[in-house]
């Protein structure tokens, strides 16, 4: 099973309430603005609590509220790519990719920086500062920050979000290709219709 939760977590005055499973590589979670996607995606990863409920990926128990089951971020392994990509901006792309493989035990690592660089085709971006870079150029970088930290699990938190149609359209494939190549379990988020109905096994509806 890819992912596998049911959760409650009250924000603000209002409760966010989600159940499902999905064993699809690439499943999206959709919903109007405000509804707590990226509160469920920081449920998953380690960095808010529910207040009830369970969460498993990838065959492994994140959270049990009955048994009192909370392992830490980073031993959940997440690979979080958030919506402003959260790049270091005081550190070149080479070292921003290096950190994050830097945070992976060498026994767990299962791709190497080369292999990330040249997958998502970011060689000559290596010697550049974030500031310089486009909005395409830096999603890539986080995507490629996130499978160096040897991820059980991707979270892209609207990864295509601002992007023209050029740039969206590289970006999709390179998602296509580490779906269906990488095999990593993904759960987007997403509110463009066309992109969940070309990327997504399963559909999971947040209201």
């Amino acid at each position: 099973m890819s992912f596998d939760l049911s959760l409650s977590c009250r924000v603000g005055e209002r409760t966010i309430e989600l159940e499902f499973a999905s064993e699809t590589r690439l499943t999206a979670l959709v919903g109007p603005s405000g509804a707590g996607k990226t509160t469920v995606l920081n449920c998953i990863a380690g960095l808010r609590r529910p207040d009830s409920g369970r969460i498993a990926v990838a065959g492994k128990l994140l959270f049990d509220a009955a048994s009192g089951l909370n392992l830490l971020p980073e031993r959940r392994r997440a690979g979080y790519v958030f919506q402003d990509a959260r790049l270091f901006p005081h550190m070149r792309v080479a070292a921003n990719l290096s950190y994050g493989e830097r945070l992976a035990p060498k026994a767990d690592r299962w791709i190497g920086q080369e292999e990330v660089v040249e997958f998502l085709g970011i060689g000559g971006l290596l010697a550049r500062w974030p500031a310089t870079l486009s909005g395409g150029e830096v999603r890539r970088v986080a995507i490629g920050r996130a499978l160096l930290s040897a991820p059980r699990f991707l979270l892209l938190d609207e990864p295509f979000a601002s992007l023209d149609a050029e740039r969206g359209e590289t970006l999709m494939g390179l998602v296509e290709r580490i779906r269906d190549e990488l095999k990593v379990p993904i759960l987007l988020v997403s509110h463009d219709r066309g992109e969940v109905e070309r990327l997504a096994g399963e559909v999971v509806t947040l209201a």
